[in-house]
């Protein structure tokens, strides 16, 4: 287990110092900026910092709208914009891509900026000079590219912009917000010289997280002491009791931001309108996000079912396209725990036996701290897993049905990866869009 070692220096301090490594390291950087209070803070520190010690450094300012959003972010990314456009170069980018939805039982991504639903976009389209859109995409880009490959090839476009220098985008993602950032960072092998918070993209294209170690009272102690503009949203959110913990300012549709999506209708009711004839499920993600409809509390089977056959007889109710995302992931599953198996703890294994489950060892697992033993399963998948105490990371068609009514197109909840997407995925966006194809 890793143990936290603190140092001499304090989070402000170290970000000084990693600030001056980025500037000596790199002849390009640019800024990611989401109109939240991460990415808000670090921008401001960054400027702070730039202003101080490297005045004539150019700097980019990089926004990625995913066009649905509360009215006061909109606000706060403008005033940010117009208060900086003459100081860095910005880059505003309104482009349709793929972006995960986890409210519809029916479309597994939405298009913002979708240009062939210009009529019922959430809000007009920027007009600012610096905005890049349909009319003017940026080289690499793709139509309807997925969401994180959109922000990878940026950067390899603001690279070839700047005379192919060594580029870093600078990130504002933190360890604290969840398990998997927090080993994203600590397990990291090949960080730029022996960096964790810096993690290659391209050749000579980087990202880095110069606040992975920063906390929540660190971001808001920043704005506090040097008295930053930022998202006034936060303000809403507090008053509407949510913690600090949920206070996302993210896409409406995706994992994160669902159960928070009934905020629109009392928060926004404009946009809220809007929202609900945007993407199918909104009003009732918003309505039902939290219930057992959507698979947040205990569910109880039908009567006469099994975990197994409810789930199939859900995924007899789903669309074709929707349906077989979940059947090439359910069977990805059950083939990798028949053969190839998952590190589990010496006492999840105990516990496995002494409940008569028919598994073996295969060898040692790389991917787990402690090099537990890999488990295969040499019987069938259980239907449930629920006098297992010690873990829920084993296999279990109760999993699997929870996965369809949570609408978890990516099954994170059976352990597959946020950001990963399937060979056959892609290769369908790219079959039926890769003739297009636009450059400034």
């Amino acid at each position: 287990m890793r143990v936290r070692e603190y140092q001499r220096e304090n989070v402000y301090e170290a970000l000084q110092m990693r600030f001056h490594f980025l500037f000596e390291e790199f002849e390009n950087i640019y800024v990611s900026f989401s109109g939240g209070k991460d990415s808000g803070v670090l921008l401001n520190l960054l400027l702070d910092f730039k202003r101080k010690y490297y005045p004539n450094r150019k700097v980019g300012l990089f926004h990625q709208d995913f066009e649905a959003q509360y009215t006061v972010t909109t606000e706060y990314v403008e005033r940010t914009f117009q208060r900086l456009e003459k100081e860095l170069e910005p880059y505003w980018v309104c482009l349709p891509m793929a972006t995960r939805t986890a409210v519809s039982s029916y479309e597994m991504y939405w298009y913002p900026w979708d240009d062939t639903k210009q009529e019922i976009w959430v809000r007009p389209m920027p007009s600012h000079p610096y905005v890049i859109n349909m009319s003017r995409p940026f080289h690499h880009y793709r139509y309807r590219m997925p969401q994180e490959n959109l922000a990878k090839q940026f950067g390899r476009f603001y690279k070839e912009q700047h005379g192919k220098r060594s580029t870093v985008c600078l990130l504002g993602i933190r360890a604290e917000e969840s398990m998997q950032r927090y080993s994203g960072f600590v397990n990291r092998k090949y960080g730029y010289k022996g960096e964790c918070w810096i993690s290659k993209q391209f050749k000579d294209v980087w990202c880095a997280s110069p606040l992975y170690d920063w906390t929540n009272s660190d971001v808001w102690a920043a704005n506090f002491q040097f008295e930053y503009d930022y998202n006034k949203l936060y303000d809403l959110y507090y008053m509407a009791g949510l913690k600090p913990s949920q206070m996302r300012v993210a896409s409406p549709f995706n994992d994160y931001a669902k159960d928070s999506l009934n905020l629109y209708r009392v928060i926004d009711p404009e946009i809220w309108a809007r929202l609900v004839g945007r993407v199918r499920g909104a009003d009732f993600g918003a309505v039902y996000a939290r219930s057992k409809a959507m698979g947040y509390r205990n569910i109880k089977l039908p009567q006469g079912h099994t975990w197994e056959s409810y789930t199939k007889f859900l995924l007899d109710t789903l669309p074709v396209r929707i349906r077989n995302n979940y059947v090439k992931k359910f069977r990805t599953s059950m083939k990798f725990w028949h053969t190839t198996g998952g590190g589990l703890s010496e006492e999840t294994i105990q516990e496995l036996l002494d409940h008569g489950y028919q598994i073996q060892r295969n060898g040692i697992s790389n991917y787990t701290v402690n090099k537990n033993s890999r488990i295969i399963f040499t019987g069938k998948i259980p239907d449930d897993t629920d006098d297992i105490k010690s873990t829920k990371d084993i296999p279990s068609w109760k999993r699997m049905c929870y996965c369809i009514l949570k609408n978890d197109h990516i099954c994170r909840y059976m352990g597959f990866g946020l950001s990963a997407r399937e060979k056959e995925q892609i290769n369908a966006i790219k079959k039926k869009y890769g003739g297009f194809v636009n450059e400034r």
